[in-house]
């Protein structure tokens, strides 16, 4: 299924700027990330990957997602913490834009990335 996600986990990543897209690509394709599809009976609608990394407690990052119709979608995140949860996780974290928290219930800026232009 990667052909078909790539460039929607491209995008997605290009958006921000928070993590390499080949980083990203080499660590599903070798079974270290995940690849999570919507899938709508037709066309994909959306994709996103996720990674459980273990700093301390063990989480679950969604490190990228890009998609439309996101009303479509957006409940299956409640699959993805369930995945988490039984994968023994404490917590969910997602890399992205500050917009995710309006939509996503129970998620809140924990941090924030500052930046400056040199």
């Amino acid at each position: 299924m990667w052909p078909h996600v790539r460039d929607k986990i491209r995008a997605a990543v290009e958006r921000t700027g928070l993590s390499s897209f080949a980083d990203i690509e080499s660590d599903v394709l070798k079974g270290m990330q995940l690849c999570w599809i919507a899938w709508n009976g037709s066309e994909i609608m959306a994709a996103a990957t996720t990674q459980l990394v273990k700093p301390f407690d063990k989480v679950c990052v969604l490190t990228a997602c890009s998609g439309y119709d996101r009303a479509q979608w957006l409940p299956l995140f409640e699959r993805i913490e369930k995945y988490a949860k039984a994968e023994g996780c404490m917590k969910m974290r997602i890399f992205g834009r500050k917009g995710w928290e309006r939509v996503l219930d129970g998620y809140r800026v924990e941090h924030v990335v500052l930046e400056k232009a040199l």
